[in-house]
């Protein structure tokens, strides 16, 4: 019963587009956010202590985000796209969330983003895998 209801489910090329799309949200929809307020964009980049070049960590941002989630939810490069946002997403835990140097509900909900940042780039892991695992179904090896 269980391969006659859930296993086409999972091994539809539909579940895995959601998936990636799914999996990639919080980056493209910040991105879209950032580009749509750019102003924005570089508010946070400040408020975040990039005071040197704002603008330029705000673009690079953007596009990181966007162009990794692109690549993600095409499918074709999605191992360079999940590998792009997980190193952006790992450099911002030290420049960003370092509950280490705070104190306090800051230093708590720091590390609570930290902890939630590496469960991300987990998951980035396992679209990678998962992605090259399907190519090698396809190309029949």
């Amino acid at each position: 019963m269980e391969r006659s209801f859930v296993f086409p489910i999972l091994e539809s090329p539909a579940l895995w587009l959601v998936a990636r799309i799914l999996g990639t949200f919080m980056y493209w929809y910040a991105g879209l956010g950032f580009l749509l307020n750019f102003e924005g964009a570089v508010a946070a980049m400040q408020a975040n202590g990039f005071t040197s070049s704002p603008a330029a960590i705000a673009a690079l941002t953007i596009a990181v985000q966007l162009i990794g989630s692109v690549l993600v939810i095409q499918g074709r490069f999605a191992w360079l796209g999940a590998g792009m946002l997980a190193v952006f997403t790992l450099t911002t835990i030290p420049m960003v969330h370092d509950f280490w140097n705070m104190t306090g509900a800051a230093a708590v909900q720091a590390k609570l983003e930290s902890e939630e940042h590496l469960t991300v780039i987990g998951g980035l892991i396992a679209i990678s895998a998962f992605s090259h695992m399907m190519r090698i179904r396809r190309r029949g090896v």
